[in-house]
């Protein structure tokens, strides 16, 4: 009635998968505590409580406030080609904030956790809001 039968190929298989998957797991928790302690350097070198890195959505306001930007336009963040824009948006107003140029942008944009570590763990200073959107 029932085939309990498992070959040796169906076993590695899934070993491998879960092999797979647990170094990924790992490497996603590495890289959300890089991000979370960039954030949490970058919310104190803007005088925003460091703790707001650690609160989902929080955050990203904290960001926007921090770039000078409208917070409610993380209202546009649902619609789907919205966010990509107003997200290269905020990148570029977070880097003008610590006093940073476009090149520093574009880092902040496509290798994001490693560019924040820097803006957050590097000698930049936050010179405030360069412009309101």
């Amino acid at each position: 009635m029932y085939n309990y039968d498992t070959s040796y190929s169906s076993v590695a298989a899934s070993t491998a998968g879960g092999a797979i998957l647990g170094i990924l797991t790992v490497i996603l928790v590495i890289v959300s505590i890089i991000r979370i302690v960039a954030m949490w350097r970058l919310f104190t070198k803007a005088s925003k409580p460091g703790w707001a890195s650690l609160i989902p959505i929080y955050n990203v306001v904290v960001l926007f406030q921090i770039s000078g930007m409208s917070p409610w336009l993380i209202l546009l963040y649902m619609i789907p080609v919205a966010n990509l824009i107003i997200q290269i948006m905020l990148y570029v107003n977070l880097a003008k904030a610590y006093g940073k140029g476009t090149g520093f942008a574009i880092g902040l944009i496509f290798l994001n956790p490693i560019f924040m570590l820097i803006l957050g763990l590097g000698s930049s200073k936050y010179v405030g809001n360069t412009q309101s959107v």
